[in-house]
């Protein structure tokens, strides 16, 4: 093991135990502590005791089998046996990215299982699998956006060594893995770090206390939050992050964590000789982002774009509560299509001012679009999926613009069938008070969309987890076989089609009628016309021959193309112009 070290500033004195013993630590400088150890074969069992107090686990600990509560355990991350060494990440600009929450994407809800249903994502045709958040959380369920423990794996999905497995058996079948982590906050409960030295500051965000990253002692928390990041890619042959709620980090300092971690990353990359991805997620609309740090951005490969969704989301469904009360015209759909953002300056009666920041110049690519992810879905009351609140004919209307959109699209776990399946907020805290904490802020989160709140699902409950599960019966039954075959096909399309993997804002063209209910997206010599009417409506079009349609009933000729209430067809133009 050789040697142990915690940054513990606070501490009078600390004993590091082992083996059921305690060895008096020294001061090593900068608040930090170490001992040395005689070297002895992983895995060890230890804890920290700070000033004589109980024993507390390791602030870094890269193991937690007995629990957030209990003694850390050693890793030897050198003896897992890799067979990824040729492995090369396919480019997140061409890729199509399918988000996998692990506790409810399989029965067994644990890496193991995940493994046995990677197949079918090869087979699907997407080239990205992002998981949720898989830090040590409490409990055996949650959605993983509380972590306790960052740098352990969740022993409930198979710890350490099964998320090796899984990232490695991902490569061999030609998926890049990324993993979405939480930095904004910690906890609330299992957390330690409060009692180690100062990770937080008095300050608050939605989740809890701040982390401390422009306050007395901040170095040390960015380094550990950077150390982390590291670890997932370097340690985990992960092949990027996803970083949630970005907006949340209240960063003062100079340089900003989000640069100093796009830097940081960026270099393990080159001496790796293996690039990495870094998306972002973020709800103010700014551009800066994704722009470079020699242009005073924060360089992200992408961020999440929720315009995308809101725009098409409102205009498919009608909802306009809450956030969906900005949106619902197709002109809101044209805009976000081709420019990305809808609010782009523009005043938000949800925000109750100007929101966001044009997007000129930026690529498609620099966004990740989607119709339905975590938030989109488990955010509602009963976790409806898109597919539980339009006809099957919108659900593919929705799954066309998306695949032939020239931005980097996403899928959400059982999205390519219309699982039935709903996804719902679920906890597993344990603790009486803040269950019903977390109870009190989901009802004041729905009361503001005016959602109706009767039997509205318990997150503390087993049996809230449970009906989230993905039921993968269903794939080969109608409709579901159907729209898989769809979103398979769409898919197959934007791999054979280069148009339509580039990113060309300037590229990507939008007609549409509001009162006649069509949209039409052109893009170099493809046309994809969709129809929300509920007769039959021509869209006049140039001569083009059709490649795809959703509905048998979809006719072209001279006049352009008919198409059926709720349909879309894909075409392409005889004679596409030459690109300027």
């Amino acid at each position: 093991m050789g040697g142990l070290r915690v940054w513990a500033p606070r501490a009078s004195s600390v004993e590091l135990e082992l083996a059921g013993r305690c060895v008096p630590m020294t001061q090593a400088g900068g608040g930090w502590w170490e001992v040395r150890v005689r070297p002895a074969d992983p895995p060890l069992d230890y804890a920290f005791r700070l000033d004589g107090g109980e024993p507390l686990p390791d602030p870094r600990s890269p193991w937690q089998p007995s629990g957030l509560r209990a003694a850390s355990r050693s890793v030897d991350h050198a003896a897992f046996p890799w067979s990824d060494a040729q492995w090369r990440a396919p480019s997140l600009s061409s890729g199509v990215i399918y988000e996998v929450h692990i506790g409810t994407f399989t029965d067994e809800g644990t890496f193991a299982a995940a493994i046995r249903r990677l197949d079918h994502l090869a087979d699907l045709g997407v080239t990205h699998v992002e998981l949720m958040p898989v830090a040590g959380f409490p409990g055996a369920r949650g959605w993983g956006y509380d972590p306790s423990s960052l740098y352990a794996p969740h022993e409930g999905y198979g710890g350490p060594v099964g998320l090796k497995r899984f990232v490695d058996a991902c490569h061999a079948r030609g998926l890049a893995v990324l993993l979405d982590v939480v930095y904004n906050h910690v906890g609330p409960s299992g957390d330690y770090l409060h009692r180690f030295g100062p990770y937080f500051t008095a300050r608050a965000t939605a989740w809890g206390a701040a982390v401390n990253l422009d306050d007395e002692g901040c170095g040390e928390v960015h380094r550990f939050l950077l150390d982390n990041a590291l670890m997932w890619l370097r340690d985990y042959h992960a092949d990027g992050l996803r970083v949630d709620a970005v907006h949340a980090l209240l960063d003062t300092s100079t340089p900003h964590f989000l640069e100093e971690l796009t830097r940081e990353v960026e270099e393990l990359g080159a001496r790796l000789g293996r690039p990495f991805v870094l998306v972002a997620e973020s709800n103010l609309n700014d551009p800066r982002l994704v722009r470079g740090r020699d242009a005073g951005g924060c360089g992200f490969d992408a961020q999440w774009n929720d315009d995308i969704h809101h725009a098409v989301h409102a205009a498919l469904t009608g909802e306009r509560a809450g956030y969906y009360g900005d949106f619902g015209s197709l002109a809101d759909v044209a805009k976000a299509l081709s420019e990305g953002f809808v609010y782009d300056g523009r005043y938000s009666a949800y925000h109750r001012r100007p929101h966001g920041h044009p997007a000129t110049g930026l690529s498609g690519h620099r966004f990740v679009g989607f119709l339905q992810n975590h938030d989109q879905v488990g955010n509602r009351p009963r976790g409806e999926r898109l597919s539980a609140l339009v006809s099957v004919g919108r659900v593919k209307i929705a799954a066309a613009l998306l695949l032939t959109s020239p931005f980097v699209p996403l899928l959400f776990q059982g999205e390519e069938w219309g699982a039935t399946a709903p996804f719902l907020y679920f906890t597993d805290h344990g603790d009486p008070v803040l269950a019903s904490a977390v109870r009190d802020g989901r009802r004041r989160e729905f009361g503001a969309f005016g959602w109706k709140l009767d039997q509205l699902p318990d997150p503390e409950a087993v049996e809230t987890f449970e009906r989230s599960r993905l039921d993968w019966a269903e794939v080969g039954r109608p409709p579901h076989a159907g729209l898989m075959e769809w979103h398979r096909r769409l898919l197959r399309f934007r791999r054979e089609r280069p148009e339509l993997r580039n990113g060309r804002l300037d590229r990507t063209r939008l007609r549409f009628d509001e009162h006649e209910r069509w949209l039409v997206m052109e893009r170099e010599g493809i046309i994809v016309a969709c129809s929300l009417a509920s007769k039959r409506v021509q869209v006049r079009l140039p001569p083009a021959d059709l490649l795809l349609a959703s509905e048998p009933g979809v006719r072209v000729g001279p006049e352009g193309v008919k198409l059926p209430p709720d349909s879309a067809a894909i075409l392409a133009v005889r004679d596409p112009p030459s690109p300027v």
